[in-house]
């Protein structure tokens, strides 16, 4: 039975993804801050591991990457990931962007180095990051959202980068976007329903191959540019 980690498992794209993956026979290693109130995650059902993580704080992944010792993890779901506040040019707060940064490019960074070797222990042997059509810069930016199109671009980086050091040690990495999603990140005039999202996501998880690491993804198999 394969088994995949999941970051930001109780709501939006990652329960989603929980529950597709339960679904499909997996063995799911679903992580968030308070598994205990995650009240829609303790629904899902399927052989499901819940697990406290918050990928803010490097004690708490080091911390979740030794229970895990030894364990074969086959796909690393990098999901976790916050919008913070939508400001445009002129009020930029140096304490909301470096926390945007933290969660959603140093955070799938830290994982990586902390469950790479779980990952290589596995038969499918993939790292993936959920990022964002907002951080493509050569598709253009058209203002505003400065910290979550900063830090999707920086994650962008850190997985191509990743894939480059990891590739001889076996691993397939890549980024992919979800899409506009009905979620509450995305909003109910999203045009994308989740449940799409999340098959599209798994099926190019699925057909991701080491000649294809570093790539990035849109959820329906197209790549984006950088």
């Amino acid at each position: 039975m394969p088994t995949v980690l999941i970051t930001g498992a109780n709501r939006g794209i990652g329960l989603e993804l929980t529950r597709q993956y339960a679904a499909a026979g997996w063995e799911v290693i679903a992580c968030c801050r308070k598994p205990k109130e995650a009240s829609a995650l303790l629904k899902v059902k399927g052989k499901i591991e819940l697990k406290a993580l918050d990928v803010a704080k490097p004690t708490s992944i080091t911390k979740l990457a030794a229970t895990l010792k030894g364990r074969a993890i086959d796909v690393l779901l990098n999901n976790a990931g916050i919008l913070g506040r939508r400001v445009g040019f002129g009020k930029a707060e140096s304490k909301e962007f470096l926390s945007v940064m933290q969660v959603n490019a140093l955070g799938p960074l830290l994982m990586t180095e902390a469950f790479w070797g779980h990952v290589k222990r596995s038969k499918e042997k993939k790292i993936v990051a959920i990022t964002s059509g907002m951080g493509s810069i050569a598709s253009g930016a058209n203002g505003g959202s400065y910290a979550y199109r900063s830090s999707k671009a920086a994650l962008n980086m850190v997985m191509a980068n990743a894939a480059g050091d990891l590739k001889e040690k076996g691993l397939s990495l890549a980024v992919i976007s979800p899409g506009w999603v009905q979620t509450d990140m995305g909003g109910k005039g999203a045009p994308l329903k989740v449940g799409d999202s999340a098959a599209g996501i798994i099926k190019v998880i699925g057909g991701l191959t080491h000649e294809s690491s570093g790539s990035f993804f849109n959820y329906n198999g197209d790549k984006l540019p950088w």
